[in-house]
């Protein structure tokens, strides 16, 4: 079985991060280890959330992996609190990465034009180095934006994606990939630039509206599980795209209307069919 580390926060209350990844990468048929940079009450939309700082926790931690001789196919890192985190991360790389060891990066510090009040541009530096050392990173435009050092806009067109799909790769990593972007009225999705292989790719799906916490989690512990499972790049971005868009709507139609996150939970049995699906695809 192949074996995911997620490098993220424990929000306990609010279904994103670790509380997200872990559940829907172990339902994709990925053992999935946790190591947690923080744990808070709740995640950061509610107030008066305790958090419980664990950066002191992650080197103990790691160093007792080596020892044991653990191993992973991918690292996947979501919200990193603190310039010293990404330090660290960049270590754990170093330390149990290797040339079959996917490194996936979710720079999560922005959205809407803002970043999150904790950080600011000397972090968006910092994990913009983060982003060099990644196989494949799925900002969205607020973060490629203040990583890159672009104007950050609310209408675009196909150019201004592609600019900024080039000012990501030369970041280093070897797919870049925007995560909320629309080109036409209705429709939302990813757009993404291969390095390697010099090919773009595109997967747009009907918007759906609303804004629900926890989203972005989603669809990069979809995306992560299913290229770890041996799906292309685009099969996987088109199933985390496809499963997040369905799973708002589930939850838009939710009588309780849950505003703190999504209910996945109740979307996995189709996650599970439709990864099934993909897999019979390549086989």
């Amino acid at each position: 079985m192949k074996k995911i580390l997620t490098i993220q926060d424990i929000s306990c209350f609010g279904k994103c991060s670790i509380t997200v990844a872990l559940p829907v990468i172990s339902a994709m048929g990925v053992e999935t280890v946790i190591l947690p940079t923080a744990v808070l009450s709740t995640h950061t939309m509610f107030k008066n959330f305790t958090v419980k700082d664990l950066t002191d926790q992650l080197i103990p931690i790691t160093d007792h992996w080596k020892k044991e001789g653990i191993t992973f196919d991918a690292i996947y890192t979501g919200y990193l609190g603190s310039e010293e985190e990404i330090e660290i991360a960049k270590k754990i790389f170093d330390e149990f990465g290797s040339e079959d060891t996917l490194i996936f990066i979710d720079p999560v510090m922005a959205d809407n034009g803002k970043m999150y009040p904790a950080f600011d541009q000397n972090y968006a530096k910092l994990n913009a180095g983060l982003c060099e050392k990644a196989d494949i990173i799925v900002p969205n435009i607020t973060e490629a934006c203040f990583m890159t050092d672009t104007e950050y806009k609310e209408t675009y067109d196909e150019e201004y994606i592609k600019t900024l799909l080039g000012r990501l790769a030369a970041l280093g990593s070897k797919i870049v990939v925007l995560t909320g972007v629309s080109l036409s009225e209705g429709k939302t999705g990813v757009y993404g630039y291969d390095t390697v292989n010099d090919k773009y790719f595109i997967y747009q799906n009907d918007r759906v509206d609303a804004s629900f916490h926890g989203t972005g989690d989603v669809f990069s512990s979809v995306s992560v599980g299913a290229i770890t499972r041996g799906l292309d790049m685009d099969s996987a971005f088109r199933l985390a795209a496809d499963y997040t868009a369905d799973t708002i709507r589930v939850t838009l139609d939710n009588p309780d209307k849950p505003w703190y996150g999504v209910d996945f939970e109740t979307t996995i049995p189709q996650l599970v069919s439709g990864l099934g699906a993909a897999l019979k695809n390549i086989n």
